[in-house]
Parts: structure tokens; C-alpha cells; sequence
């Protein structure tokens, strides 16, 4: 191809419907391109392959109109960690393109995202897929939290060998916050089975926090940022990653594209990280799991 029909990065940014910034952190992740000069330059056809094939023709306020056919819609399925929460408020602070929110465990919320129902899915450590189905999969890092016990204010922390003799508000089988706990109990000689025999199995940590803070339970599994909030007791069970998984072939999404900027932007790293129970490091970086 002659170097006068390449496309440069402001072309690359219209084509694929993102700020131009974006194209710089796709090239990273393998967008085609060729140095001419000391400036980048690309094939319209090998962008277009690269992304799936489809070309988005440009709109007079592209932001302000519903997602082209297709796309899923604007919506991120997770369990109501805190830090998505404050995520979704700045940016839908910023104005369109708005994001709203599906309450979800890790486990469905990767289902709806394979079927095209949500945008991005809510995940953690040992929970980060490569491929949902034959799908590649990319994911959006938020934090490293603490999750762990909480219990009521002024209670000594529950002690694992106990949990069976409490009234417990836990999560899930198919919620990845379990895990961490039946993982602690088999590791001291306990039965997850009978821990959870009279268990409450709610849906969010904002649910357990709820239980414990009415009463309705002795103790609960959920994260640290939640507890803080509620002025819950924290003893901890595992730090974990935790992001948005998406589909690669989307990244170049406005509206993840502006998940990018809020988690990478000073405020989302400001208030999430003076949160107990966070760290923002690396907040926004696009990562890919095997």
C-alpha cells in the first residue's frame, strides 16, 4: 500500500469511534501500524480486521445516541463492590454516553456478558477468564480489596472454628467471595457444608452488610470497603484483584473508553483509594489473563 493512503492516528480514532489517546493504548495490545517517519501509520483494512470488520460511520453527537446494533448495551453486571459504584457515579457524572448497573455474582454476570447482555462483568482473582466461550477476553483492573469476616461493632472477630455456632450471612455458591472462605475452612480440617447448613445466602455484600448491621446475623462475608461503611468489624481472609471483564473486540467502545479514563482519572483514584480495604494502583490498565 502506498504510504500516502495510510491512515493517521486522528483517522484511525474516527474510524474506530475512540478519543485518540485509545489508539495509542491499542497499539499496545497488537493494533497493526508501521512507523513512517517519526509518526505512526495504518492500513484502513488491517484496523478493520484487527477490530472485527466494522467500520462506524462518524455522527453529529455519537454520545448522545443509543449503541449501533449489535453492541450490548450500556450496562455493567457486578456484585456492588463499592468501587464500581463510585466508577459508574463519576462517569455518569461526565454526561452521555451513560452506564448503568445489574446486580450480579461473578458467575452469572460472566454469563450475561457472553450472551451479549451487559457491557462488562464484574470478576476477581481466580475468576479472570482468557476466552468466554470462543470469545476473547480483556479486563479492566479496578483494585486489589480485602474481604474477609465482619462482625458487629464492638464483637470480638469471629474465629472460623465458631462459624457453625453463629448466625452467618454469607453469599453464594456461585459468588467468587465464597470461595475464599470454604477455601479457609478446608484448610482448617472445617465443613464448609455444615458452616453454611443455617446460613443466609445473600446476593451483594451490601445485602450481608445490611444482616449484620439489623441484627438478622452474627456475622458476615463480604468485602472491608463495606464494612468500613457500616462500622462492621473486619477480619480478613484474602486480598484479590479485582476489575470489569469485557470483550477484547470491544475495547474501542466509547462507553468503555470512558471506563478507562474515570478508573486512569485522578478522582476515581482519590476517593476509591482513601477507601480502607483498597488499593487503586494500576486502576484502568487493560490486562489480558491466560
Amino acid at each position: 500500500m502506498a504510504a500516502e493512503t495510510l491512515l493517521r492516528t486522528r483517522e484511525v480514532a474516527a474510524l474506530l469511534r475512540v478519543h485518540p489517546k485509545q489508539v495509542y493504548r491499542l497499539l499496545k495490545k497488537g493494533l497493526p501500524s508501521r512507523r513512517v517517519g517519526g509518526e505512526w501509520r495504518f492500513s484502513r483494512e488491517e484496523v478493520l480486521a484487527w477490530s472485527g470488520g466494522r467500520e462506524v460511520p462518524a455522527r453529529p453527537d455519537e454520545r448522545l445516541l443509543p449503541p449501533a446494533d449489535g453492541l450490548p448495551p450500556a450496562l455493567v453486571a457486578a456484585n456492588g463492590d463499592v468501587a464500581v459504584l463510585a466508577l459508574l457515579r463519576l462517569a455518569n457524572a461526565l454526561g452521555a454516553p451513560l452506564l448503568g448497573f445489574v446486580q450480579a455474582d461473578s458467575r452469572s454476570g460472566s454469563e450475561m456478558l457472553r450472551g451479549g447482555s451487559v457491557l462488562a462483568s464484574g470478576a476477581h482473582a481466580g475468576g479472570f477468564p482468557s476466552h468466554l466461550g470462543d470469545e476473547r477476553v480483556a479486563r479492566i483492573h479496578l483494585v486489589a480489596r480485602e474481604v474477609g469476616l465482619l462482625g458487629r461493632p464492638g464483637a470480638k472477630p469471629p474465629r472460623l472454628k465458631d462459624l457453625a455456632k453463629l448466625r452467618l450471612a454469607s453469599r453464594p455458591p456461585t459468588a467468587g467471595l465464597r470461595a475464599h472462605l470454604d477455601e479457609a475452612l478446608r484448610r482448617e480440617g472445617l465443613s464448609a457444608d455444615k458452616v453454611h447448613r443455617r446460613a443466609l445466602l445473600l446476593d451483594s455484600h451490601l445485602d450481608v452488610v445490611c444482616a449484620v448491621a439489623a441484627g438478622r446475623a452474627d456475622v458476615g462475608l463480604g468485602s472491608r470497603a463495606w464494612g468500613e461503611r457500616a462500622g462492621l468489624t473486619f477480619q480478613p481472609l484474602a486480598t484479590e484483584a479485582y476489575g470489569l471483564i469485557v470483550k477484547a473486540r470491544h475495547l474501542g467502545d466509547p462507553r468503555l473508553v470512558r471506563i478507562c479514563e474515570v478508573a486512569q482519572g485522578k478522582a476515581f483514584r482519590a476517593e476509591v483509594g482513601a477507601i480502607a480495604g483498597y488499593d487503586v494502583a494500576g486502576a484502568g490498565d487493560i490486562r489480558y489473563d491466560a
